[in-house]
């Protein structure tokens, strides 16, 4: 993946380019959820590249973006998101993003509304984190430090990630597998930030009236870490709002209900 030094920090990104004979093409960007990187919206570029330019990034500690010491707050990784969108001359884009991406989209569509053609927000949440979730992570967080993605850790974090549709599907076996092998392989350092700054995160409900932006909210119907009450939040907030629930889905939606992820996208950014 190619590397772009920003705010202090260096962060992979991935590029498909504008669409052939399609100069002109709109650009998605997209931020992904905790623990996971742009690797998880594979699923949606392979759908939407022949339209439209898409890009992801890796926030600070995970995927394939180096730990660095400092920088892991939601506003810091706004501002990596913004630096990136401005040094590939890219705004306005649309913005797709999951869950701690989602924390990230709403600044963005909040603070800067001349940047964003649209936001998509999946199984995200506009509050700080509930005050046990928070410990729970914390603590998961420190044990994965110590000894990584162990059998016994990955039983507390898969359920978080998936629902149980998907834990119980054989199909999704492989998908399961490569989260734990690509948690194996980040900084466990890295993560561990990472994890502490979503534990940590200050809320943003109060600044969702500012969003003038079309707006599409997606969650699973079965998503543990942040609830469809998370979501309904969200879209109650935004004028406007497009609030769409997904059966027989967890958390991680791009890879878990590909499929109808990529459906939404396309009516949405059709319309």
């Amino acid at each position: 993946m190619p590397m772009v030094r920003v705010n202090g920090a260096t962060l992979a990104y991935s590029d498909t380019g504008p669409p052939p004979g399609r100069p002109e093409a709109d650009t998605l960007v997209f931020g992904h959820g905790l623990l996971f990187g742009g690797w998880m919206f594979g699923p949606q570029i392979a759908a939407l590249r022949e339209d439209y330019r898409c890009v992801t990034l890796d926030w600070r500690g995970q995927g394939a973006t180096p730990a660095c010491r400092h920088g892991y707050d939601m506003d810091t990784l706004t501002g990596d998101a913004l630096s990136l969108i401005e040094r590939l001359h890219i705004a306005p884009v649309h913005f797709v993003g999951l869950s701690m991406g989602g924390f990230v989209g709403q600044r963005i569509a909040a603070r800067h509304e001349g940047l964003l053609r649209s936001l998509t927000l999946l199984g995200s949440s506009a509050d700080a984190e509930e005050p046990r979730h928070a410990r729970e992570y914390k603590k998961l967080a420190a044990v994965y430090r110590l000894v990584g993605p162990t059998a016994r850790l990955m039983s507390r974090v898969l359920p978080l990630m998936f629902g149980p549709a998907s834990l119980a599907a054989p199909e999704h076996e492989p998908l399961r597998e490569e989260l734990t092998e690509r948690l194996r392989a980040c900084d466990r350092v890295g993560t561990r930030r990472a994890v502490l700054g979503v534990a940590n995160r200050s809320p943003v409900h109060e600044e969702l009236a500012r969003i003038t932006v079309p707006t599409l909210v997606a969650v699973g119907a079965d998503d543990a870490a942040t609830p469809p009450a998370r979501s309904q939040r969200i879209a109650a907030a935004i004028s406007g709002a497009r609030l769409e629930t997904l059966p027989d889905c967890g958390h991680s939606s791009t890879l878990e209900q590909p499929g109808a992820v990529n459906a939404l996208l396309r009516d949405f950014l059709a319309g």
